[in-house]
């Protein structure tokens, strides 16, 4: 890609479009916020950040009980389970990554499909189903909580259960953004008898600011907090699942639960100016993240704004061609047709930056992004543990599936399977499906050694690694501190050549992308649609907490 052949950028310096707000409820005031928001960061020495200040607080009084940075973020992602339960539950997946004795550890935990999974049955009908029994693999999300406690964790685990068992036995306040996630959800996941029972009791989802019990996830989670994670894959509640999945006519059995294993995992990786950005390799798209900006360093990033429409360009096109690689190849790792650190060879990407044409916006193939729904959870320590945690049940509530009396909602994973012929993702029993899911970090070299920068990711589906090259272009190219990369409006890339925009772009960097075959679509608002991330990095003699606008929650700290 030549630089030459880029014109003239210009600083955007127009606020933000208005930030509106979420669904008007039952009140004597609007939920709404008509005006443009700039959050500040949290600086402080413990830092945990999350999309739900409840969690949040969660995880800080773990801290200030004298845990560390790891039981912090378990703390956190436990009781999002209750607080958010539009976007994760206690039967999601989890990945991790987590600085700690020198070194980054990446955590996988996503499961694998069900050992007698119908794969003649799907691959006859075509497509493999987005609700109900058929998408449920093996959930991990527990497990996760069990291995990384017992790894890194310093306070016993039961503890970790004591705010979200409140929260699920006593109430919580519901937050604006999920209230209008759960509002959604009615439609789709409605015709789900335990579904209604659990998530729509009296028939409606509850609205901002009501309070919402579930007594039996407390129940759950108790036991769980018990018997170290045993009952769910060997006890009670995995025999209930069980049960209820032979009831439903689904394929997932107690004995999948007993066999599910987690793979500590070394992470991939890929140098930007300066800095490595880290994610946890497939089966998670996190590569494509590392693609696209390995794609970037081979054009002129550096001498252009990073609001305008030459690196706008760039990078869309460096997406697009990184989603292409990523469908092609993210598999199960015991399934990959490829080495996947081949696709991290400067010669290939340079090779594949030289299909962009500066002046001209192409389809390489990428396909349809994935949706997704997430939770995205970082926290730090004064000691100098981090911690980047993402849990999901993928498409909001997942499956549509509750296991009975338990407040257990079940992810749908196995929807990211493919039915094409030959691909190493093709739906198959005992495998991990193509997952959207990834936790980042950064790191950058100091005298020959990696040393922490931050723990950052941005949820949303295919969001997500746009969301994580977008902060790290901002970051790098753009000298931005972290919350300002998070506050900078963004794009997202669809099918073909159309990409959705925020609002908040200079007038003439709409007009210029489109000028090049971008179909642009200008979205009304700033919604979590384009993401939501959290980030914590380091200072000389603490850390900087910095969360999205975009969600309900917030950076606190101590």
């Amino acid at each position: 890609m030549d630089g030459s052949s880029f014109h003239e950028c210009t600083l955007n310096t127009d606020a933000f479009a208005q930030y509106t707000g979420w669904l008007e409820q039952r009140m004597d005031f609007q939920w709404t916020f008509p005006y443009p928001s700039q959050r500040m960061p949290v600086l402080a020495r413990n830092v945990v950040a999350t999309s739900q200040p409840t969690a949040a607080d969660a995880g800080l009084r773990i801290l200030a009980a004298g845990g560390n940075a790891v039981d912090a973020a378990l703390a956190t992602a436990i009781t999002l389970t209750v607080v958010e339960p539009t976007s994760n539950g206690i039967g999601s997946d989890a990945f991790a990554m987590i600085w700690k004795d020198g070194r980054l550890h990446g955590l996988n935990a996503s499961g694998r499909s069900p050992a007698t999974l119908d794969v003649q049955g799907i691959v006859t009908r075509g497509r493999i189903a987005r609700t109900g029994w058929e998408p449920v693999t093996t959930p991990g999300a527990v497990s996760s909580w069990v291995e990384v406690s017992r790894r890194f964790g310093s306070i016993e685990f039961e503890r970790l259960f004591d705010a979200a068992i409140t929260y699920a036995r006593e109430g919580f306040l519901v937050a604006p953004q999920t209230a209008g996630s759960w509002a959604r959800a009615a439609d789709r996941w409605g015709r789900y008898d335990e579904f209604n029972r659990t998530f729509l009791p009296g028939g409606r989802s509850p609205a901002a600011g009501e309070l919402f019990m579930n007594p039996r996830q407390a129940e759950t989670l108790e036991a769980i907090a018990g018997s170290g994670g045993a009952e769910f894959y060997q006890g009670e509640l995995a025999d209930r699942i069980d049960a209820a999945s032979r009831e439903g006519g689904g394929h997932l059995r107690g004995s999948d639960l007993q066999a599910h294993t987690i793979d500590w995992v070394d992470p991939i990786s890929i140098d930007y100016g300066g800095y490595t950005l880290h994610e946890i390799p497939p089966n998670g798209q996190g590569i494509a993240a590392l693609i696209a900006l390995g794609i970037l360093q081979h054009c002129p990033m550096d001498r252009m704004d990073v609001d305008c429409a030459d690196s706008i360009h760039a990078q869309i096109e460096a997406m697009k061609l990184a989603f292409a690689d990523a469908h092609r190849y993210v598999s199960d790792p015991a399934h990959a047709d490829i080495d996947v650190n081949e696709l991290l060879q400067r010669d290939y990407l340079r090779q594949r930056a030289d299909l962009i044409r500066p002046d001209r916006a192409q389809d390489p193939g990428h396909g349809s992004p994935r949706p997704g729904g997430t939770v995205l959870l970082t926290a730090a320590d004064a000691d100098g543990c981090m911690v980047s945690f993402i849990q999901s049940n993928y498409m909001g509530f997942g499956s549509g599936i509750v296991i009975p009396d338990t407040g257990i909602s079940l992810q749908n994973r196995g929807h990211g399977f493919t039915v094409e012929p030959g691909h190493p993702n093709h739906v198959g029993p005992g495998k991990r499906p193509f997952h959207t899911i990834i936790p980042g970090f950064v790191t950058r070299d100091v005298d020959g050694v990696q040393q922490p920068v931050m723990a950052f990711g941005v949820m949303g589906g295919p969001m997500q690694p746009q969301g994580h090259m977008q902060v790290m272009v901002h970051m790098v190219d753009g000298r931005q501190n972290p919350q300002a990369a998070l506050d900078a409006p963004r794009w997202r890339v669809d099918q073909g050549l159309r990409v959705q925009m925020e609002p908040g772009f200079h007038p003439g960097v709409y007009e210029e992308l489109e000028s090049r075959g971008h179909e642009i679509t200008i979205a009304g608002s700033r919604t979590v649609s384009f993401g939501g991330g959290q980030a914590i990095h380091v200072l000389e003699d603490g850390y900087l907490g910095a969360s999205d606008l975009r969600r309900d929650g917030q950076a606190v700290g101590f």
